[in-house]
């Protein structure tokens, strides 16, 4: 008898193998990597390897969530519907860019809008200190959505404004992450907010931990940081709505962000994008408002906003990164904290310093999470080997997610150079095409590089055994973590 169960629990755990085994290898949009690495973990740890796949190994942000971001992408008019009606001019870019803002029309649908402004702010307390200033000066609606919202003093500024506004008959609606957010959404704060006439959501609610993977891995999160006032003004960046000394994680501080403060018609895609998001978890309609008339709309830039989510193929914004390195013919200078690439990232950037492009890439030298930095620092041997200079800021912890192109052309939003950021997250960055602006952005990118170490090959050549296996071998399982 006890024979008989025991093969019979043996036969069921290979079974179980086996299935899995079969889900990872037949996933789609998967990279061979990724397959590779799930099939080894579900391998040579059998129980706790099916746990972990089930709880992260497929996309699942929940049949019942993907559904109504559809439906509420549907319901929201085109660009191409809203654009022509508005009178928006037609964006004007250089030939040898416009296959780059193509590539960023196919993610996400929106095309380039010319006649765009903006202001590259001076740090994370000016970037606070402007969001604070046109709430105050909103006459008809706020929108706010943030990753990570603390209740601290920007948190409270913000917060503050954000009642004010309310109070004064401006209607607000305000977004945060339940993840991301948490200490904010559990703080009395945000039921201040609430009893003030905010419109308060909860993205992406958690409910009960332990039945939360039935609906969904509870790691796909909104990334997203994005505020529009007055469908006039509206901001990107890698600011969240938290002080640079970050209180959660203070010995990694200060917090070294970048924010924009943009106005003209990129408004409207920025909207839209917010949009999706609250009419996914509301029965609120916002459709009059993205497809309210733009107005007036005087000279300006070219630019594009591209938000990706588990509603948009995933591969959407690696593949506006790998256009941006292939295009480069001068200078390519890159800001991120995080950088878990695909084997394509890694390659288009070897590829721009193998042809001659002046290619620079900067990390913080202390992050906040060891694992990611041990799987970055496996990439340095090749990306220097291809001449990529790379510098490790040491001034804090380095939260700036920026991209400048020969000096044409940046990218800078949410997303991070890694497969969190390629694959789970919602996310929002704008592209755009503006030499005064792009000027702005690669002086504070230099800025940068000013406060960092030179990462040199004889310093990673000299890494003893241990830490170079340490660092690989994270690396490898970077397509499970």
């Amino acid at each position: 008898m006890g024979t008989a169960y025991g093969w019979t629990i043996v036969v069921l755990h290979v079974a179980a193998q086996v299935f899995f085994i079969g889900r990872a290898l037949l996933r789609p949009q998967r990279e061979p990597a990724a397959r590779l690495a799930w099939v080894v973990v579900i391998m040579v740890a059998p129980f706790a390897g099916i746990a972990f796949y089930v709880l992260f190994g497929e996309t699942n942000l929940g049949r019942g969530r993907i559904a109504r971001l559809r439906a509420a992408m549907a319901r929201l008019p085109s660009f191409a519907a809203v654009e022509p009606r508005d009178g928006a001019h037609a964006a004007e870019v250089a030939p040898h860019l416009a296959p780059l803002f193509v590539v960023g029309a196919s993610i996400s649908g929106f095309p380039p809008v010319g006649g765009n402004r903006a202001e590259l702010l001076r740090d994370s307390e000016a970037a606070i200190d402007a969001i604070v200033a046109d709430i105050d000066a909103a006459t008809d609606h706020v929108h706010l959505l943030f990753y990570i919202w603390l209740p601290d003093v920007s948190g409270l500024k913000v917060a503050d404004a954000a009642m004010r506004a309310a109070r004064r008959g401006v209607i607000v609606r305000a977004m945060a992450d339940d993840l991301g957010s948490r200490i904010m959404i559990r703080s009395p704060h945000w039921a201040a907010m609430g009893d003030a006439g905010v419109r308060l959501v909860r993205a992406l609610p958690i409910g009960f931990a332990l039945l939360r993977p039935l609906k969904g891995r509870i790691d796909m999160r909104n990334h997203r940081k994005i505020v529009v006032v007055d469908n006039r003004v509206t901001y990107c960046g890698s600011q969240n709505c938290a002080d640079a000394a970050f209180a959660i994680k203070a010995k990694f501080a200060p917090w070294v962000d970048i924010l924009l403060r943009f106005e003209g018609p990129i408004v409207r895609q920025n909207q839209h994008l917010f949009a999706t998001d609250w009419m996914a978890h509301t029965l609120e309609d916002l459709t009059d408002l993205v497809a309210a008339p733009l107005g007036p709309v005087g000279p300006g830039f070219p630019a594009q906003v591209i938000g990706t989510s588990a509603a948009i193929r995933s591969s959407g914004m690696p593949e506006i990164f790998d256009a941006l390195m292939y295009a480069a013919r001068r200078e390519l200078i890159i800001t991120t904290p995080y950088y878990v690439p695909d084997e394509p990232i890694q390659a288009a950037l070897c590829a721009s310093a193998r042809r001659g492009v002046a290619t620079s890439i900067v990390f913080p030298k202390r992050n906040d999470s060891w694992i990611v930095a041990a799987a970055s620092r496996s990439y340095y041997p090749e990306l220097l080997d291809a001449g990529v200079r790379i510098y490790e800021y040491r001034a804090g912890l380095l939260h700036a997610k920026s991209l400048t192109l020969d000096g044409e052309v940046s990218l800078v939003g949410s997303a991070n150079m890694d497969r969190r950021s390629f694959e789970l997250n919602f996310e929002n960055n704008i592209l755009f095409a503006d030499l005064a602006l792009t000027a702005a952005l690669r002086t504070r990118q230099l800025s940068y590089v000013a406060e960092s170490d030179p990462v040199r090959p004889a310093t990673v050549a000299a890494w003893g055994l241990r830490r170079r296996l340490r660092n690989n071998t994270i690396a490898m399982f970077g397509p499970v973590l």
